[in-house]
């Protein structure tokens, strides 16, 4: 659509999930620009997984899904470089992208529903509440995952978050609107 904002991206060999906390090292000027134009306008910027191509360098293929990550606070690392903790918002597809001058590759997307939260757990579906509160009891709660055991939605970006598994199953997760097959998903990754 004709005068559709676009989404700028940030591609990456990592997967961002709703509501995931992430650390970012940016020096790259084009990513510089970035984060100056996010701080200016208030908005977010797009983490997806690269399809094609290196973090750093020449412009990345995107994959098709990925996640909006907001700033949450910044601040300088012992070298200087810029450090960023931002948090997965809301997930979207890419549509059409395209390459500004300085290399940053920005997208037009479609935005996700998100269920919502009242979603309970199935039973069918308990085993992985059950994982959940054995990882949470063995490494602790992510920073800010405020949540319920018996929301199927929540359980299901935690684990997504927290489970070993493939950066290309992770991000295709992205693209699973029900979050009871994401569950179902998650119990075919850990059957």
């Amino acid at each position: 659509m004709a005068g559709t904002p676009m989404l700028p991206l940030f591609p990456l060999q990592a997967v961002l999930v709703p509501g995931a906390v992430m650390g970012l090292r940016v020096f790259e000027p084009r990513y510089l620009d970035m984060v100056g134009e996010c701080g200016r306008s208030g908005h977010g910027f797009g983490i997806c997984l690269i399809a094609e191509g290196d973090e750093v360098g020449a412009p990345a293929v995107p994959a098709e899904f990925g996640t909006e990550a907001v700033i949450e606070d910044f601040g300088t690392d012992d070298d200087g470089l810029l450090t960023l903790r931002v948090r997965g918002e809301r997930r979207f597809r890419v549509l059409a992208t395209s390459v500004r001058d300085s290399g940053l590759v920005e997208a037009r997307v479609d935005w996700l529903e998100e269920v919502p939260s009242a979603a309970r757990l199935r039973p069918e579906h308990a085993l992985l509440g059950t994982l959940l509160e054995r990882i949470f009891d063995q490494v602790g709660r992510p920073p800010g995952a405020e949540g319920s055991i018996d929301d199927a939605v929540w359980v299901g970006w935690r684990l997504l978050e927290m489970l070993p598994m493939p950066e290309e199953r992770r991000a295709a997760m992205l693209g699973v609107d029900d979050p009871h097959k994401r569950l179902d998903g998650l119990l075919e990754l850990i059957g």
